[in-house]
């Protein structure tokens, strides 16, 4: 069985968020899958074999089994397009059943998944303590149009938007408290933003519990992030309508994430991008 090596999220042929890729006759054991992505390093390796019509899919940080992994499934959907053609595949999950369609594009494969049904809460004020005393923050670098909050879409994540994309840029944070903190709050991300325009977010995302310190693109915390979006009508969304995130940029590695929504509260959300073959 081999892994492949796919950058999800890439922009203009560059950057975007490595993810092995593993297509089988039949999954692994849980403890074969762990160790592979553990050898492999990146951020999630995804596994799949075929059930019936669509896959069965499981996805691996370093550290442990994640729920849903975004850029891994873009990743996926290219590798299923390369080898079975353009189209939807219907992907089961460990936690719930969700799509993605592979398009072929002018310099390789694009997908778009639809994301988990999602939802989203306020982030409460002592936990808030705690998620800025890790990063060295200050409750006025808040920007308050967005108020902090936990967001879901097969996974939590924990949204702080900050007003100065400079104090996003020197983000830092001790990584044994944050796993800690993240373990204890059950996130699968810290996700960091900052709008540079209503309809277009900088983005950073501490993954701590996972094994490494950031990820370059993260579809699963961008199609929580867009719920929530809608969940408070931010830009009209409750009407719904399309944003970009741009991710990974302070770690040399610009990543571009295409998302859409149709405005209901908790329906799925298409997340799309390009994929690049490492």
């Amino acid at each position: 069985m081999t892994v492949e090596r796919i950058a999800a999220f890439a922009k203009d042929g560059a950057g975007g968020n490595p993810a092995g890729v593993m297509l089988a006759d039949a999954l692994p054991s849980a403890a074969e899958m762990q160790a592979i992505a553990k050898e492999i390093g990146y951020s999630e390796t995804v596994f799949a074999a075929r059930q019936g019509a669509g896959w069965r899919v499981r996805y691996y940080a370093p550290e442990g089994e994640v729920p849903f992994c975004g850029h891994a499934t873009i990743a996926l959907g290219a590798e299923l397009g390369e080898r079975f053609g353009a189209g939807r595949y219907d992907l089961s999950l460990a936690q719930a059943e969700i799509s993605v369609e592979a398009e072929q594009a002018a310099n390789g494969w694009r997908a778009v998944l639809t994301s988990p049904p999602t939802r989203s809460q306020d982030l409460a004020p002592a936990v808030l303590v705690q998620v800025l005393a890790l990063f060295g923050w200050q409750a006025g670098d808040l920007d308050p149009a967005f108020p902090p909050l936990v967001a879901h879409a097969g996974a939590d994540h924990a949204v702080l938007a900050l007003t100065d994309r400079a104090v996003l840029a020197r983000m830092t944070y001790d990584f044994e408290t944050g796993r800690a903190l993240m373990a204890q709050q059950g996130w699968t991300t810290i996700s960091l933003i900052q709008f540079a325009a209503p309809d277009r977010v900088n983005a950073r995302n501490a993954f701590a519990i996972g094994g490494v310190v950031e990820d370059a693109a993260t579809g699963a915390a961008a199609a929580a992030l867009a719920g929530a979006m809608v969940d408070r009508d931010w830009n009209g969304l409750s009407k719904g309508g399309r944003f970009v995130i741009l991710q990974g940029e302070d770690m040399g590695s610009l990543s571009e994430l295409l998302v859409e929504v149709t405005g209901v509260a908790g329906a799925g959300v298409r997340v799309a991008g390009a994929a690049r073959r490492i």
